[in-house]
Protein backbone atom coordinates (compact mmCIF):
# COMPACT_ATOMS: atom_id res chain seq x y z
CA UNK A 1 0.00 0.00 0.00
CA UNK A 2 2.83 2.46 0.53
CA UNK A 3 4.46 2.85 -3.16
CA UNK A 4 0.41 3.53 -3.92
CA UNK A 5 -0.73 6.10 -1.32
CA UNK A 6 2.58 7.73 -2.31
CA UNK A 7 2.31 7.83 -5.69
CA UNK A 8 -1.38 8.72 -5.54
CA UNK A 9 -0.39 11.80 -3.18
CA UNK A 10 2.20 12.72 -5.94
CA UNK A 11 -0.68 12.39 -9.03
CA UNK A 12 -3.19 14.72 -6.81
CA UNK A 13 -0.49 17.16 -6.24
CA UNK A 14 0.55 17.06 -9.93
CA UNK A 15 -3.55 17.27 -11.21
CA UNK A 16 -3.74 20.18 -8.63
CA UNK A 17 -0.59 22.29 -9.54
CA UNK A 18 -0.91 22.68 -13.47
CA UNK A 19 -2.44 25.38 -14.30
CA UNK A 20 -3.47 24.39 -17.89
CA UNK A 21 -5.05 21.36 -16.43
CA UNK A 22 -6.65 23.41 -13.25
CA UNK A 23 -8.26 25.86 -16.16
CA UNK A 24 -9.77 23.07 -18.47
CA UNK A 25 -10.68 21.27 -15.07
CA UNK A 26 -11.66 23.61 -12.68
CA UNK A 27 -11.96 26.91 -14.85
CA UNK A 28 -13.88 26.44 -17.49
CA UNK A 29 -17.10 24.71 -15.67
CA UNK A 30 -16.85 27.76 -13.08
CA UNK A 31 -17.07 30.51 -15.96
CA UNK A 32 -19.81 28.64 -18.15
CA UNK A 33 -21.90 27.81 -15.13
CA UNK A 34 -21.67 31.65 -14.06
CA UNK A 35 -21.40 33.35 -17.27
CA UNK A 36 -24.35 31.40 -18.89
CA UNK A 37 -26.77 31.40 -15.23
CA UNK A 38 -26.50 35.04 -15.83
CA UNK A 39 -27.60 35.41 -19.38
CA UNK A 40 -31.39 34.89 -20.61
CA UNK A 41 -30.85 34.18 -23.95
CA UNK A 42 -30.03 30.62 -23.02
CA UNK A 43 -32.12 27.82 -23.60
CA UNK A 44 -33.64 25.55 -21.45
CA UNK A 45 -35.82 22.21 -21.21
CA UNK A 46 -39.41 22.86 -20.89
CA UNK A 47 -39.07 21.03 -16.93
CA UNK A 48 -36.35 23.10 -15.72
CA UNK A 49 -37.64 25.81 -13.47
CA UNK A 50 -34.39 28.14 -13.73
CA UNK A 51 -30.80 28.14 -15.13
CA UNK A 52 -29.28 26.75 -12.63
CA UNK A 53 -31.34 23.68 -12.54
CA UNK A 54 -30.03 22.71 -16.14
CA UNK A 55 -26.34 24.71 -15.79
CA UNK A 56 -25.45 22.70 -12.54
CA UNK A 57 -25.87 19.30 -13.46
CA UNK A 58 -24.31 20.17 -17.30
CA UNK A 59 -21.26 22.09 -15.72
CA UNK A 60 -20.40 19.03 -13.79
CA UNK A 61 -20.72 16.97 -16.69
CA UNK A 62 -18.58 18.99 -18.08
CA UNK A 63 -15.94 18.91 -15.13
CA UNK A 64 -16.04 14.70 -15.05
CA UNK A 65 -15.51 14.99 -18.67
CA UNK A 66 -12.42 17.44 -18.12
CA UNK A 67 -10.55 15.39 -15.72
CA UNK A 68 -11.69 11.84 -16.66
CA UNK A 69 -10.87 12.30 -20.82
CA UNK A 70 -9.10 15.45 -20.89
CA UNK A 71 -6.69 15.83 -18.21
CA UNK A 72 -5.98 12.52 -17.93
CA UNK A 73 -5.41 11.90 -22.04
CA UNK A 74 -2.58 14.33 -21.78
CA UNK A 75 -0.99 13.75 -18.89
CA UNK A 76 -0.71 9.95 -19.21
CA UNK A 77 0.18 10.61 -22.81
CA UNK A 78 2.93 13.12 -22.03
CA UNK A 79 4.29 10.59 -19.38
CA UNK A 80 4.37 7.62 -21.88
CA UNK A 81 6.25 10.26 -24.28
CA UNK A 82 8.96 10.46 -21.80
CA UNK A 83 8.97 6.57 -20.52
CA UNK A 84 7.97 7.74 -17.20
CA UNK A 85 4.98 5.67 -17.38
CA UNK A 86 7.67 2.39 -18.71
CA UNK A 87 10.07 3.09 -15.57
CA UNK A 88 7.40 3.61 -13.21
CA UNK A 89 5.79 -0.27 -14.00
CA UNK A 90 9.02 -1.61 -13.78
CA UNK A 91 9.53 -0.17 -10.28
CA UNK A 92 8.15 -2.24 -6.97
CA UNK A 93 5.44 0.52 -7.65
CA UNK A 94 3.92 -2.17 -10.58
CA UNK A 95 1.41 -1.29 -13.23
CA UNK A 96 -1.92 -2.07 -11.42
CA UNK A 97 -0.73 -0.30 -8.50
CA UNK A 98 0.34 3.26 -10.65
CA UNK A 99 -3.06 2.61 -12.85
CA UNK A 100 -4.69 2.66 -9.47
CA UNK A 101 -3.11 5.87 -7.80
CA UNK A 102 -4.24 7.48 -11.72
CA UNK A 103 -7.86 6.79 -10.62
CA UNK A 104 -7.42 7.71 -6.90
CA UNK A 105 -6.13 11.25 -8.32
CA UNK A 106 -8.94 11.14 -10.93
CA UNK A 107 -11.55 10.89 -8.07
CA UNK A 108 -10.26 13.35 -5.78
CA UNK A 109 -10.08 15.77 -8.19
CA UNK A 110 -13.85 15.43 -9.43
CA UNK A 111 -14.83 15.83 -5.80
CA UNK A 112 -13.50 18.68 -5.47
CA UNK A 113 -14.86 20.12 -8.61
CA UNK A 114 -18.08 19.21 -7.94
CA UNK A 115 -18.08 20.59 -4.87
CA UNK A 116 -16.71 23.79 -6.04
CA UNK A 117 -19.99 24.05 -8.67
CA UNK A 118 -22.11 23.03 -6.28
CA UNK A 119 -21.19 25.81 -3.64
CA UNK A 120 -21.51 28.22 -6.60
CA UNK A 121 -24.85 26.55 -7.81
CA UNK A 122 -26.07 27.50 -4.63
CA UNK A 123 -24.98 30.54 -4.46
CA UNK A 124 -26.35 31.50 -8.21
CA UNK A 125 -29.96 29.95 -6.72
CA UNK A 126 -29.97 26.22 -7.29
CA UNK A 127 -31.98 24.17 -5.57
CA UNK A 128 -30.91 20.75 -5.78
CA UNK A 129 -34.01 18.33 -6.46
CA UNK A 130 -33.45 14.48 -6.57
CA UNK A 131 -31.64 11.32 -5.37
CA UNK A 132 -27.89 11.98 -4.68
CA UNK A 133 -27.27 8.33 -4.82
CA UNK A 134 -28.71 8.10 -8.46
CA UNK A 135 -26.49 11.55 -9.09
CA UNK A 136 -23.05 8.90 -7.39
CA UNK A 137 -23.86 6.04 -9.40
CA UNK A 138 -24.26 7.76 -12.59
CA UNK A 139 -21.07 9.75 -11.94
CA UNK A 140 -19.07 6.72 -11.20
CA UNK A 141 -20.20 4.97 -14.40
CA UNK A 142 -19.16 8.14 -16.37
CA UNK A 143 -15.87 8.59 -14.87
CA UNK A 144 -14.95 4.84 -15.95
CA UNK A 145 -16.13 5.50 -19.38
CA UNK A 146 -14.45 9.24 -19.59
CA UNK A 147 -11.14 7.79 -18.24
CA UNK A 148 -11.41 4.68 -20.36
CA UNK A 149 -11.63 7.32 -23.59
CA UNK A 150 -8.66 9.32 -21.82
CA UNK A 151 -6.73 5.86 -21.29
CA UNK A 152 -7.01 4.84 -24.81
CA UNK A 153 -6.00 7.72 -26.64
CA UNK A 154 -3.10 8.09 -24.16
CA UNK A 155 -1.77 4.55 -25.09
CA UNK A 156 -2.43 4.77 -28.49
CA UNK A 157 -1.49 8.20 -29.48
CA UNK A 158 1.45 10.40 -29.45
CA UNK A 159 1.25 13.28 -27.07
CA UNK A 160 1.50 16.24 -29.55
CA UNK A 161 -1.82 14.68 -31.08
CA UNK A 162 -4.10 13.64 -28.34
CA UNK A 163 -3.64 17.48 -27.03
CA UNK A 164 -5.69 18.33 -30.15
CA UNK A 165 -7.73 15.30 -30.13
CA UNK A 166 -8.51 16.09 -26.78
CA UNK A 167 -9.44 19.24 -26.62
CA UNK A 168 -10.99 18.81 -30.26
CA UNK A 169 -13.63 16.11 -28.39
CA UNK A 170 -14.39 18.45 -25.45
CA UNK A 171 -15.35 21.18 -27.31
CA UNK A 172 -17.56 19.57 -29.73
CA UNK A 173 -19.31 17.50 -26.91
CA UNK A 174 -19.96 20.84 -24.91
CA UNK A 175 -22.15 21.85 -27.23
CA UNK A 176 -23.55 18.77 -28.09
CA UNK A 177 -23.30 16.68 -25.10
CA UNK A 178 -26.59 18.89 -23.25
CA UNK A 179 -24.44 20.74 -20.73
CA UNK A 180 -25.56 24.52 -22.20
CA UNK A 181 -28.32 23.86 -24.49
CA UNK A 182 -30.97 20.56 -24.93
CA UNK A 183 -30.17 17.91 -26.46
CA UNK A 184 -34.09 18.23 -28.16
CA UNK A 185 -32.81 21.52 -29.51
CA UNK A 186 -30.43 19.88 -31.36
CA UNK A 187 -31.67 18.85 -34.76
CA UNK A 188 -32.49 15.37 -35.13
CA UNK A 189 -29.75 13.47 -36.98
CA UNK A 190 -27.55 15.44 -34.63
CA UNK A 191 -29.57 14.50 -31.47
CA UNK A 192 -29.70 10.59 -32.03
CA UNK A 193 -26.10 10.72 -32.98
CA UNK A 194 -25.21 12.98 -29.31
CA UNK A 195 -27.56 10.11 -27.37
CA UNK A 196 -24.62 7.80 -28.44
CA UNK A 197 -22.24 9.41 -26.48
CA UNK A 198 -21.34 9.15 -22.85
CA UNK A 199 -21.37 13.46 -22.46
CA UNK A 200 -25.52 13.61 -23.34
CA UNK A 201 -26.49 10.63 -21.25
CA UNK A 202 -24.13 12.01 -17.81
CA UNK A 203 -26.21 15.60 -18.28
CA UNK A 204 -29.22 13.78 -18.52
CA UNK A 205 -28.42 11.66 -15.86
CA UNK A 206 -27.23 14.43 -13.68
CA UNK A 207 -30.01 16.90 -14.77
CA UNK A 208 -32.93 14.16 -13.42
CA UNK A 209 -31.03 12.98 -10.07
CA UNK A 210 -30.29 16.61 -8.96
CA UNK A 211 -31.75 19.08 -11.29
CA UNK A 212 -35.38 18.49 -11.57
CA UNK A 213 -35.57 15.04 -9.91
CA UNK A 214 -37.53 12.07 -10.82
CA UNK A 215 -36.57 8.88 -13.28
CA UNK A 216 -33.21 8.59 -14.93
CA UNK A 217 -34.17 7.45 -18.22
CA UNK A 218 -33.35 3.89 -19.65
CA UNK A 219 -31.16 5.02 -22.27
CA UNK A 220 -29.01 7.16 -20.54
CA UNK A 221 -28.17 3.91 -17.95
CA UNK A 222 -27.85 1.86 -20.62
CA UNK A 223 -25.57 4.37 -22.31
CA UNK A 224 -23.44 4.87 -19.06
CA UNK A 225 -22.86 1.61 -18.46
CA UNK A 226 -21.53 0.11 -22.02
CA UNK A 227 -18.68 3.27 -21.88
CA UNK A 228 -18.39 1.97 -18.16
CA UNK A 229 -17.39 -1.16 -19.37
CA UNK A 230 -16.31 -0.97 -23.25
CA UNK A 231 -14.01 2.50 -22.97
CA UNK A 232 -11.64 0.47 -19.98
CA UNK A 233 -11.39 -2.80 -22.05
CA UNK A 234 -10.67 -0.99 -25.35
CA UNK A 235 -8.15 1.11 -23.36
CA UNK A 236 -6.57 -2.00 -21.31
CA UNK A 237 -6.18 -3.71 -24.98
CA UNK A 238 -5.05 -1.51 -26.74
CA UNK A 239 -2.22 0.77 -24.28
CA UNK A 240 1.23 0.94 -25.27
CA UNK A 241 3.53 2.23 -22.29
CA UNK A 242 5.90 3.25 -23.94
CA UNK A 243 6.04 5.48 -27.57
Amino acid sequence: MKPYLAQSRTEIKLALSQGESLLVTIGIPVIVLIGLSLTKALPLPATAKSATNFLVPGTMTLAIMATGMVSTSIATGVERSYGVLKRLGSTPLGRPALLAAKITSILVVEVIQLAILAIIGILLGWHPVGNWGLFVVSAILATSGFAGIGLFMAGTMKSEVIIGAANGIYLVLLFIGGMIMPLSSLPGALETFARLLPAAALSDALYHSIGIGGSIPLWAWMNLTIWAIGAPLLAARTFKWEQ
